[in-house]
């Protein structure tokens, strides 16, 4: 199961917005095949390796990171493809979370006289498809908010200047993670104040992820780089003319007021959830970040520390209002601390 874990994680830039998936095939102590899912559309990790092991994989044990469907999507039904090769025993690390397959396919093989287990690694697993398994159950992606900042957790001078506080080890770090996303998202304070491209450069990945900003009265210049490729715009106040200027640079415009005038954050999520977006990584500035963060929406944050104090009137991080009570904090849970390069990483979810 291990090796079908890292079979999967193969497909960990690729398979949006289908789960990252391995699966090895076992018989006599010898594995006779193996295979991951590497895009939506294409065969799953199942059928690559039964294709692999052939005849040989009547009465074999078969690994898969995913319990394998059960209905018919963009190809046919994999526990319908291990029946058919007459495979012995099915070890599945998790139930798929889909609601059309849902244990169903565990169900289907014993019916066939498949000898099924679940569970085996299981953690892993999830944590492979945390944004799967988060649109699934929850009608939201994983939302991941990156940050960059001093020791002291400022984010940038008090003038605007912010580069650069990590270093190029960081920096490059960012790539992967941006590669792995199904959308990047940021605020139009963010636009104005560094025009940046936000797209995966220097990492190999077959996409690039979808660029969302929000931006409630369409001040994003036609002109922004954002723009380039393609982007979506969320906005509370609809503007003929700033939306048309937008369109024509090649943007989509999405109108999502909410209640106090600005976008409604959890209806975009949700509207993400709804185009098959997995895993979103936030890369905004204080007022986007708070806004989210306060709302609940944060699951997860991977912050870099650069080793520098930037003083009490710089940026920070979050924009949140003054707590009166400590028990009115946002406590969070640590993951994963490590130095990557002469900066900190912290990773860290909601608690």
């Amino acid at each position: 199961m291990a090796q079908a874990l890292r079979l999967a994680e193969l497909g960990l830039n690729s398979t949006s917005p289908n789960p990252r998936v391995g699966c090895v095939i076992v018989r006599d102590g010898q594995v006779i095949g193996e295979g991951w899912h590497q895009r939506a559309g294409t065969p799953h990790a199942e059928v690559h390796a039964l294709n692999q092991a052939g005849a040989a994989a009547r009465g074999a044990t078969v690994y898969v990171t995913l319990e394998p469907c059960s209905h018919h999507g963009r190809t046919p039904p994999c526990a319908e493809a291990l029946i058919a090769a007459g495979v012995g025993r099915v070890v599945a690390a998790m139930r798929d979370p889909n609601p059309q397959v849902a244990g169903r396919g565990l169900v289907q093989m014993e019916a066939a006289g498949i000898n099924v287990d679940c569970g085996l690694l299981e953690e892993p697993a999830r944590e492979l498809n945390i944004g799967f398994v988060s649109r699934m159950t929850r009608g939201r992606p994983w939302v991941r908010a990156k940050a960059a900042a001093s020791l002291d957790g400022k984010t940038a001078l008090a003038n605007g200047v912010s580069q650069w506080i990590t270093g190029p080890a960081a920096r490059q770090d960012v790539q992967a993670w941006r590669a792995r996303a199904c959308t990047i998202l940021t605020g139009v304070g963010t636009v104005l104040a560094d025009d940046p491209q936000l797209n995966v450069r220097a990492v190999e990945t077959p996409r690039q992820p979808l660029r969302v900003v929000v931006d409630s009265q369409l001040r994003t210049p036609p002109s922004a780089k954002i723009l380039r490729g393609g982007a979506l715009i969320v906005c509370a106040n609809d503007d003929a003319a700033k939306r048309q200027a937008l369109q024509d640079a090649g943007a989509e415009v999405l109108v999502l007021p909410g209640a106090d005038g600005r976008v409604d954050l959890t209806r975009l999520l949700q509207t993400l959830a709804e185009r098959e977006v997995n895993e979103v990584m936030v890369e905004a500035g204080a007022a986007l970040n708070g806004a989210l963060l306060a709302a609940g929406l944060v699951d997860e944050l991977v912050l870099y520390l650069a080793p520098m104090l930037l003083g009490d009137t710089a940026r920070g991080l979050f924009a949140l209002p003054a707590l009166s009570k400590m028990d009115e904090r946002t406590d969070l849970i640590l993951r994963d601390v490590r130095l990557v390069g002469k900066d900190m990483r912290v990773i860290a979810r909601v608690g």
